[in-house]
Formats: structure tokens, sequence, C-alpha cells
């Protein structure tokens, strides 16, 4: 009945074993919590996790893969992972976060004057100076430093590498922050500069492994998102990133907003429909061939399956359905859909866990603990 779904893909030169990914994220739990819910949504049937945020730098925010007790760690999750069937793929980052600029607001903090929301903005408010000013030299220390991770997450055991197109890169692509005068500022080409320099880097170290690129988009009418591609200029980046060695495209909503626009309740004004951001994927599928994963609150089999069927997108990426039941995958394949846990887009563990910094949970988990 799922057959599109439940079918293998070719997704940029490797092989899934089916249509569902667990899309990154950030979920602030200890260590062996931490492993253990990424051997249950393996276990659970999905082809890929990607683990989102890991640091291309050595004093990057996170486990480091510079590290021997980093690099331990992911040793270990690529263990369980593999060994459940399920791929890994690491999604490298560089925060744009200006450290210096975010030490001002350490006593409001810890004073309780200033909320963990209305902290986000703040910093927002910090990255148009600091990317502006970043020296063009230390850019491209920075971009050389995702082959330098890209090589080291090879030799761990991550299968595929995502270049987090968002963060660093996406406010690099944005107008909104880039007002640099140089060869990284300006035209749509210039903008696109750290991006295609840091998959080029990537793929000088791994001249075979695949390369999946976070494509965040951004759009103005009604205006969501702040940092990322304008809609308008899909059809600059996707070549130009295309030539660098990108292999696939993971498409999503650009960051830099609200945390309620891109992971958005059902009760977001724009964004509370199933499939709420394969609008973007439409755009993007519109310039490349490449395989394009779909994402945003993806819980329902058949409307997924139609999706897949349908070309509108290669494969469907999940947080919140995954972290609800990581056995979607499973329960699908045996067609048990009646015990399914539906993800209902609530946000109150799992993004209200994050905010609350308590890690990323699900009101599931605590039916599951009273029972």
């Amino acid at each position: 009945m799922y057959e599109t779904i439940l079918s293998p893909i070719n997704y940029g030169g490797l092989t899934l074993k089916n249509r569902i990914i667990f899309a990154p994220t950030s979920m602030g739990l200890p260590r062996e919590q931490w492993l253990e819910r990424m051997r249950t949504i393996s276990a659970g049937g999905c082809a890929m996790i990607i683990i989102g945020d890991v640091p291309v730098s050595k004093h990057g925010f996170g486990p480091s893969l510079y590290t021997k007790k980093g690099r331990a760690l992911y040793q270990e999750l690529a263990r369980i992972v593999h060994g459940e069937g399920c791929l890994l793929c690491a999604q490298l980052h560089q925060s744009d976060s200006n450290l210096k600029a975010m030490l001002k607001y350490v006593p409001g903090v810890l004073g309780k004057k200033i909320s963990m929301e209305q902290l986000r903005p703040l910093l927002n408010e910090e990255v148009g100076p600091y990317i502006t000013g970043l020296p063009a030299k230390k850019v491209q220390e920075i971009t050389d430093s995702f082959g330098v991770a890209a090589g080291l997450a090879k030799e761990i055991g991550f299968d595929m590498v995502q270049v987090h197109g968002d963060r660093m890169c996406g406010s690099f692509s944005s107008p909104l922050y880039n007002h640099r005068q140089d060869e990284y500022g300006g035209s749509p080409e210039n903008r696109a500069r750290f991006a295609v320099e840091a998959v080029e880097a990537v793929r000088r170290a791994l001249p075979d492994i695949p390369i999946d690129f976070k494509l965040p988009v951004r759009q103005e009418t009604p205006h969501y998102g702040n940092a990322g591609v304008l809609e308008e200029e899909l059809g600059t980046f996707i070549p130009l990133l295309e030539e660098a060695g990108v292999t696939s495209f993971h498409v999503t909503l650009a960051n830099h907003g609200s945390l309620t626009d891109t992971i958005p309740p059902r009760s977001h004004p724009y964004f509370g429909e199933e499939g709420c951001f394969l609008k973007f994927c439409d755009r993007v599928k519109a310039v490349t061939k490449l395989p394009v994963c779909g994402v945003g609150g993806l819980t329902d089999p058949d409307f997924v399956e139609r999706q897949l069927a349908g070309g509108r997108i290669d494969c469907a990426a999940m947080s919140r359905q995954l972290l609800a039941d990581p056995n979607w995958p499973k329960k699908v394949a045996e067609g048990n859909l009646a015990h399914l846990h539906r993800c209902v887009r609530c946000n109150r563990e799992c993004l209200g866990g994050m905010m609350a910094h308590r890690g990323v949970h699900c009101i599931y988990d605590q039916k599951e603990e009273q029972s």
C-alpha cells in the first residue's frame, strides 16, 4: 500500500533502504539518553539519521570531531545506528553567533531579566555586523574547515555529510545580514560563495562522498526567514552548488526568525498544514534534477506516500513525528496504522523542552512512563 515510502532510492550516490530520514535535531540530552534515543529511532526503521549541528571548527558548540571524547561519542553512535541497519549523516555546521556580542547579554540572562525567547532576536541582531565584518582570510579558513571536518566524519563512520546551508552559510546568502563589499557580498553569485566554497572543500577532501545540502529558503510574501536563499534566487544558487559538488538537497524554511516558524505548531497562522514546507521543494524541483528531501509537519502515511509517488519529493524527513513514534516506518511497513502515535504538533515537550533546557522529549514519553 505504501510502495514508494518503502522503496529504496539512490540518494545522491548513497542507497537508502526506504524514503524516511530523521531530520537533524538538536536534542540537548545527556550522552546515554541521546545514544538510546538514536538507537530507538534507527531501530524503528528509518533509512538514515542526520545528526544536526556537528561543528566544523575546533571550538564550536557540541561534541567535537577534533577531540578524543567527541570522536568516541560519534564512533559509538555509528556503531549503534549501523547495528540497526540505518545509515548516518553528519550535518556540518558553522555558527554565526558573535561570541563577543553574546557576553554582554550574560548578566541579563543569569539575572533572569532576559528570557531565552528574548535572547534569540537579540543575538540575531548581532549576526549582520559579524558576518559583514569577518576578514576574508578568516572566511576562507572557515570554509576550508568544512573539508577537514568531513574527512574526520568519514573516518569516524558517517556515511554522508550534509552542509548546513543555514547558520553562517545562510547568513552569507542573505542580503539582510550580508552587507559585504568584497567577493562574498553584493550579487547572488557572491553571496553564494561561502556555501560554494564550503561544499568545494568537502569535495576536495572526499572526492566520492555524497554531499547533501540543507537548503534554507526565505520568502517575502508574507515574510518568513531572514537568512537563507530568497525564492527568486534559487535559480542562481542551486546550479552553483551542484557544480561545487552537492548531490542532493534537503529543503526547508530559512532560520533566524521565530523558532515557531521553523518548527511550526499546528496552530501556526501560515505553516499549520501537513507538509507545510513542501511548497519550497516545488521551487527547487523546477531548477534541479538531483534528489530533493522535503520536511515540515509530515505525519500522515497517506499524505507522505502521495508526495513521494507523485515525484514532488524524493525522500521525506521527519523529526517530531519520529520522536513521537520512532516505529513509524516499521508500523507503516506492517500496515499497523491503528497503533501509530501521530505527532499533534503541540511543541510542548520537543521545542518546549529545548527552550527550557531539559532536552527534547515528547508528550507520548510521559504517557508511556505513566502506563
